[in-house]
């Protein structure tokens, strides 16, 4: 653990990565889940967060 806020903070590709990938699976889930509007409402905006912010964060350093 004290390595990936470590990476985090270091502006480390590999940790960001797993953030903006688990942010991705997140918005699959919410759109895909037939419960909670507000989910599905905010799912589009959460799936691409994660999918720029992963374009951005694929030119970190490792």
């Amino acid at each position: 653990m004290r390595g990936f806020l470590d990476g985090l903070l270091r502006l480390r590709r590999g940790p960001w990565e797993l953030v903006a990938t688990v942010l991705i699976a997140l918005g699959v889930v919410m759109l895909m889940q037939p419960f909670a509007l507000w989910a599905y409402t905010w799912s589009f905006l959460v799936t691409l967060s994660g999918t720029v912010m992963f374009i951005i964060v694929s030119h970190f350093p490792e």
